[in-house]
C-alpha cells in the first residue's frame, strides 16, 4: 500500500526514462496489462509518494500505467537515481518473490496511476502465465544483477586481509546480495567513514544497512537476519525437510511443494550448490546460450517459493535423531526441525590441498570456487586453477577473461578424460590458458598473498615456479556428512548408501533409516552432474509420497 512519505531526492517530471537493458526493464503489451489487472487493485497517488522505502518487506508489486515513478538509493553516501519507469513499466526486483527486504526506494516523480498486485498474487500469476511470468522473473533477476554492479545494498567495510570480513563478502556474493565493498587497505576514505559511524579502523569488518545501521563483524545468520533471507524455523511437522540447497535438492522441493508437500529447505550456506558458482553451464537442457549457475538456481528457488516451499538460509544441519515417530534435525543455531520425512541433498566441497601455507592463504589468496567475486579480487593477474573436470574447465575460461594468463595443473595427459569435449576443446583453443599435463602443486610461496606457487611434473620431477596471484582449487569431492556419523550408513568415502546398497525399504533413493532419503552428488554411486542431481531430486518425491502414504500421513 503506497505511503504518504515523501522522499528526499528530488527527481524532476521531465527526467527521461532510464532505457531498457537487456530485458531488466521491458514494457509491458495492452494484453499483458490487461492479464495483470485481473490480479491486482488500480490505485491514484499524488507526486512525491513513496511507494515502497529501502528496507521494507513484503511490499506489493507495482506497475505504472500513468505518470513517471523514480527508483532510488536514498541511503547512499550520496542519494542517487537508480532507474526511472513510465507507463507500461513495472516495479520491484527479486526480494518480492524472495520475501527479503527491497534495497531500494520507489517514489512518485508526477502523480501517477499504479497497479498494485499483492505478492501472493504475483506468484499466482507466475504460475498461472508462463510467458508473462517468465518476462517478469527475468527481469528481476536482470535488476539484481545490475544491483550488484553498482553497490546498491548494504555495506561491508574491512580490510582484505580479514578472514571475517571476506566471509562475510563471500556469503553476500553467494546469496547474490547486492552490497559495496570497502576496503580499509586500499580506499581512502574509509577511515573518514569509520569515524562517521562512531567505529574505530582497528574494529573487525562492520556492515552498514540503510545508511545508519551498523553491524560489528556479525556472523551470516545475522547478516541474512537483517535482510530477511532466512525463515524463522517452525515448530510444527513438516512433511518433507530438504538438507541441502544444490540442485537435487531445489529440484525436489520445487516437485514437493508444487504436489501439496509443506516443505522447508535448509542450507549451511547459500542456495545453488557447487552449481551456483559455475559462470556458464553450456550443457544445461534447455538452455542453449547457457546459463549461470546463480541465475539458475535464483531461478529454481523463485519456482519453489511460487509453489509454497519455505527455505531457511543459512541453517546448518548438525544431527538427525528420531524422537516420538518423526525424524527431528539438529541446527547449529539450536532450533530443531521435526519432519515426517527428511531428504539429504548436502552435496559435496572440494578436496583441500595438503600443502603447507594453505589455511592461511584460504579467502586471500586460495579459492575453492571461482565466481565473478573471486574474479574480482583477482584483477589483471595471473592465476593457477588446479583440476580436471568440467567446473576446472569452466573455472580456467572464466578467468580467462580477465586474467592474461590461467594456469590449469592436471595429474594426467589427457584433458578430456574427465572434462567435456566442448569445455576441453575451448581449454586447448585459449590463447591466455596454458595447461600443465602430468603436473601438480606442490609448494605455495607468498606472506599475506600468494605471488608463485611451485609445479612439478609427476613423471621427470622437475620443479618450475610459476607466477600467480591466485590459486583456484578444484579437485575432488568431500561429502557434506559429518552431521550422519553413525545414524545413517555411509560407504567407505562418506557417501550416503541407499537403495539395495543400503537395505533399504524406500526405493534406489532411502537410505537405511525408514523415511529419510539421499540424492544428488552426496549418494554413494551418483553421478556428478547437474542434470543428474536434478533428475534424481525430482524423482526421489514419489517415493516420499509413497512413504507418508504407506505410513498414513497423507
Amino acid at each position: 500500500m503506497p505511503t504518504s512519505s515523501s522522499s528526499d531526492l528530488r527527481v524532476p517530471a521531465d527526467q527521461p526514462e532510464t532505457p531498457d537493458v537487456s530485458g531488466a526493464y521491458p514494457r509491458l503489451t495492452d494484453e499483458q496489462l490487461m492479464t495483470l489487472s485481473r490480479y491486482g487493485d488500480r490505485r491514484s497517488v499524488p507526486e512525491g509518494t513513496v511507494l515502497y522505502c529501502e528496507g521494507d518487506q513484503d511490499c506489493g508489486f507495482f506497475v505504472v500505467l500513468e505518470g513517471k515513478v523514480a527508483v532510488v538509493q536514498e541511503t547512499a553516501a550520496e542519494p542517487r537515481l537508480i532507474a526511472v519507469h513510465g507507463p507500461g513499466r513495472f516495479l520491484g526486483d527479486l526480494a518480492l518473490l524472495t520475501g527479503q527486504k527491497v534495497l531500494v526506494t520507489a517514489v512518485a516523480v508526477t502523480d501517477v496511476d499504479v497497479l498494485e498486485v499483492r505478492v501472493d498474487r504475483l506468484k499466482t500469476l507466475v504460475a498461472d502465465d508462463q510467458a508473462l511470468g517468465d518476462l517478469i522473473l527475468r527481469a528481476f533477476i536482470l535488476r539484481r544483477t545490475l544491483q550488484a554492479t553498482i553497490g546498491v545494498g548494504l555495506r561491508i567495510i574491512g580490510s582484505k586481509y580479514d578472514r571475517d570480513a571476506r566471509r562475510l563478502r563471500d556469503f553476500a556474493s553467494r546469496n547474490r546480495i547486492p552490497h559495496q565493498w570497502v576496503d580499509v587497505e586500499e580506499d581512502p576514505q574509509a577511515e573518514d567513514l569509520l569515524r562517521a559511524l562512531g567505529i574505530t579502523v582497528a574494529v573487525k569488518p562492520v556492515v552498514v544497512w540503510k545508511g545508519q545501521r551498523v553491524l560489528q563483524n556479525p556472523s551470516n545468520t545475522e547478516l541474512a537476519d537483517l535482510i530477511g533471507l532466512r525463515a524463522a524455523p517452525n515448530r510444527a511437522a513438516h512433511d518433507l525437510v530438504v538438507v541441502g540447497a544444490g540442485p537435487g535438492g531445489l529440484a525436489a522441493a520445487v516437485y514437493a511443494a508444487s504436489e501439496g508437500l509443506s516443505t522447508i529447505v535448509l542450507d549451511a550456506f547459500a542456495t545453488g550448490g557447487q552449481a551456483a558458482t559455475s559462470s556458464q553451464i553450456e550443457n544445461y537442457l534447455g538452455f542453449p546460450a547457457g546459463i549461470t549457475g546463480g541465475e539458475l538456481a535464483d531461478r529454481a528457488v523463485v519456482q519453489a517459493r511460487k509453489f509454497g516451499a519455505v527455505f531457511t538460509i543459512p541453517g546448518e544441519a548438525t544431527s538427525l535423531r528420531q524422537a516420538d515417530g518423526y525424524h527431528v534435525v539438529g541446527l547449529a543455531e539450536g532450533d530443531d526441525l521435526i519432519a515426517h520425512a527428511v531428504l539429504v541433498a548436502t552435496g559435496v566441497r572440494y578436496r583441500r590441498l595438503d600443502i603447507p601455507g594453505t589455511d592461511r592463504l584460504e579467502g586471500s589468496s586460495v579459492y575453492y570456487a571461482a565466481t565473478e567475486f573471486e574474479a574480482q579480487l583477482c584483477r589483471q593477474d595471473p592465476v593457477t586453477v588446479v583440476g580436471g573436470g568440467n567446473s576446472a574447465g569452466q573455472a580456467a575460461c572464466f578467468l580467462a577473461r580477465r586474467s592474461p594468463v590461467v594456469n590449469l595443473v592436471i595429474r594426467h595427459d589427457d584433458l578430456g578424460r574427465d572434462m567435456s569435449h566442448y569445455l576441453a576443446d575451448r581449454v586447448e583453443q585459449s590463447p591466455r590458458i596454458k595447461v600443465w599435463r602430468n603436473s601438480e602443486v606442490c609448494e605455495l610461496i607468498g606472506d599475506d598473498e600468494l605471488s608463485e606457487v611451485l609445479v612439478r611434473d609427476l613423471h621427470t620431477h622437475k620443479k618450475q615456479r610459476i607466477a600467480t596471484s591466485a590459486l583456484f582449487v578444484l579437485i575432488g569431492s568431500a561429502p557434506h556428512t559429518g552431521w550422519l556419523q553413525g545414524e545413517i550408513p555411509l560407504d567407505a568415502k562418506g557417501f550416503v548408501l541407499t537403495g539395495p546398497a543400503a537395505d533399504g525399504q524406500d526405493g534406489m533413493f532411502g537410505t537405511r533409516r525408514h523415511g529419510v532419503f539421499a540424492v544428488g552428488d552426496v549418494r554413494s554411486g551418483s553421478v556428478k552432474r547437474v542434470a543428474s542431481a536434478v533428475g534424481e531430486g525430482s524423482v526421489v518425491i514419489r517415493q516420499v509420497h509413497e512413504f507418508l502414504a504407506a505410513e498414513g500421513r497423507r
